[in-house]
């Protein structure tokens, strides 16, 4: 098991965004939270990997790009097939108006060893996905083609969400029920090992609780609430 998988084992069973959320919070780090309308196709779904970033810009028209691209969807297919095991497919840039991601972009990312897609904007083929078991997080889902309406741009490259929150290439993402965080790619181990503190400090503060400390005496003693 290579360290990457080892460190997405832990936080995949051990941590949650609120807590890396709470930590990053203390180290300065207070614009690390995606748009709060990006969220998981279900509920259950968690995506924790490394952040293969992805530009997508609006285009009216099937058209040649500059890039000499000219199957209408101008880099995607390299940026889909550039995908490495443990990496996610993040993308940022386009207009609510398309899907930025669908089934067969979910099959050949899970065949590469992909971790998710987390979208700034729609995914669909909603039921393909969801049996594949692929964590997709977006903003819903809505069937409208990208191809005649965007293009990937770039990938590899730092994008910058609608909040102002920026990803770069190598960045840790999280995504669980309550949100999609991106850890910077130089603070990752050290806001993994103070948020698995803080977990165990707060499963303390829960058995005061549960003996019937107020949370105001909780909070004196702890610095945790």
């Amino acid at each position: 098991m290579s360290d990457d998988d080892e460190l997405f084992e832990t936080v995949r069973t051990r941590l949650f965004t609120a807590v890396i959320g709470d930590v990053m919070d203390t180290q300065g780090l207070t614009r690390q939270f995606l748009p709060p309308s990006i969220r998981g196709i279900t509920p259950d779904m968690m995506v924790v990997g490394r952040a293969m970033p992805v530009l997508e810009a609006d285009c009216v028209g099937d058209v040649v790009a500059h890039t000499g691209e000219t199957d209408g969807f101008g880099l995607m297919f390299r940026a889909l097939d550039d995908l490495k095991p443990g990496e996610v497919y993040v993308c940022a840039g386009a207009s609510p108006r398309y899907a930025l991601w669908g089934g067969l972009m979910s099959t050949r990312a899970r065949r590469l060893g992909a971790r998710g897609a987390v979208l700034g904007g729609f995914h669909r083929d909603s039921r393909e996905i969801l049996q594949l078991g692929f964590p997709v997080f977006s903003e819903g889902a809505y069937a409208q083609d990208q191809r005649l309406r965007g293009r990937v741009i770039d990938f590899r490259c730092t994008i910058e969400f609608e909040n102002g929150a920026q990803v770069r290439p190598g960045d840790l993402i999280v995504g669980d029920i309550d949100g999609v965080l991106v850890v910077p790619r130089e603070h990752v181990s050290e806001v993994v090992r103070l948020a698995l503190a803080k977990v165990e400090g707060e499963a303390n503060v829960r058995r005061m609780i549960e003996a019937g400390e107020s949370t105001a005496s909780v909070f004196q003693k702890t610095g945790i609430m």
